[in-house]
């Protein structure tokens, strides 16, 4: 069964969330490091403040509500959605899986761009959001990917795309490998591939790929430590998060600034609106509960078939895939290297990654 959903938080949790903002106790930080030790204090708190007293999330509740949403329970797990029709009746429908920190509402922006060639679903992945938290264990890729590819099904379409970006996009490219008769095509940004072993793997690479190779080291080396945490312990991570709103903050703004592209100031209350939905639903421990189900999921690390779905890739200037790592597992049909953009490439540039995901589904509608 689909039900309507909209979202309609309480006043009281609208309240609390600033009183426990404006009683933060602030601690201290060693000086002069900037960045490096993780969020400086300044920068924290001003954001905090700009949440407190200025960000208004009943004008962002209704921007939200302006997308029609739905829930629907699929394998014992609660899963949200927005569903926009388009008003061309012959469109491609296409499912659009998330990253963790991230979640529907980074689609905002390209909305109106891509609702005339698709029928979107906007889709809040097992444990994130509106759809946590979790209600058992497993939620593995595999287990992401065939729920996604059910609801499809649910809503009418046998025959669909996917797009999907950084941890979306390995559930997106599951589902083509599981699909490949209903899934048309995948589409990816943010992609996350890894060298094989092989020491041939990096005969002849190009200048950019061994600079992406050199920024997939300082990744593992210096930024990998949320990683660590969510795959080892999180329920002990989300004690914390799930009780201070400058916690769970920091949590999530860190992998912004970091994952972005630093020439452009991300939008600061789009960036709020997606904090403030981890905050309001207390999802921040079922969310880091899926790194722990990736880590401990033996065939997430198996060798798999290769998938026979085209991939598309669209790579913003700080990803770091490597063409001929992510053809190890799916036939790249467009590689497309934008010369701007980071990880929440939908939200950061709209406009470079609707166009790319239409040309990549045009041959495919």
């Amino acid at each position: 069964m689909i039900r309507e959903f909209r979202i309609e938080i309480p006043q009281a949790d609208v309240d609390d969330l600033r009183h426990r903002l404006s009683r933060t106790r602030w601690g201290a930080e060693v000086p002069g490091q900037g960045w490096r030790r993780g969020v400086p204090v300044d920068y924290l708190r001003d954001l905090a403040e700009y949440w407190e007293r200025e960000f208004d999330w009943r004008a962002a509740e209704a921007r939200l509500n302006e997308l029609p949403q739905f829930l629907t329970e699929i394998d014992g797990q609660t899963i949200h959605f927005a569903h926009v029709r388009s008003a061309n009746p012959g469109a491609l429908p296409l499912l659009i899986s998330h990253d963790w920190p991230g979640s529907f509402a980074l689609y905002l922006p390209v909305v109106e761009a891509l609702r005339d060639h698709f029928h979107l679903v906007l889709v809040s992945n097992p444990g994130m959001v509106f759809s946590g938290p979790l209600a058992s264990a497993g939620w593995s890729t595999a287990r992401s990917a065939a729920a996604f590819n059910e609801l499809m099904g649910r809503l009418g379409y046998d025959r669909y795309g996917v797009q999907g970006t950084g941890g979306g996009a390995g559930i997106a490219v599951e589902m083509g490998r599981q699909a490949p008769k209903n899934v048309v095509g995948v589409h990816v940004n943010g992609h996350i591939t890894f060298p094989s072993g092989d020491p041939g793997d990096f005969d002849g690479l190009t200048e950019s790929e061994q600079d992406r190779l050199r920024r997939l080291q300082e990744f593992r080396d210096d930024k990998m430590g949320f990683n660590a945490i969510q795959s080892t312990r999180p329920q002990t991570l989300a004690f914390g998060l799930t009780d201070s709103p400058a916690g769970q903050l920091a949590w999530i703004a860190e992998k912004f600034v970091e994952w972005t592209d630093p020439s452009v100031a991300f939008d600061r209350d789009l960036l709020l609106i997606n904090v403030s939905l981890y905050w309001f639903t207390a999802t921040a421990g079922s969310s880091a509960n899926v790194y722990w189900e990736v880590a401990h999921d033996p065939s997430a690390w198996a060798p798999k078939e290769k998938s026979q779905v085209p991939l598309g890739v669209a790579l913003g200037v700080t990803d770091i895939t490597v063409r001929r790592f992510a053809e190890r597992d799916t036939p790249v049909t467009r590689w497309t290297e934008l010369p701007a953009g980071g990880n929440f490439l939908s939200a950061e540039q709209p406009d470079m990654y609707a166009d790319d995901v239409r040309a990549f589904f045009v041959d495919r509608s």
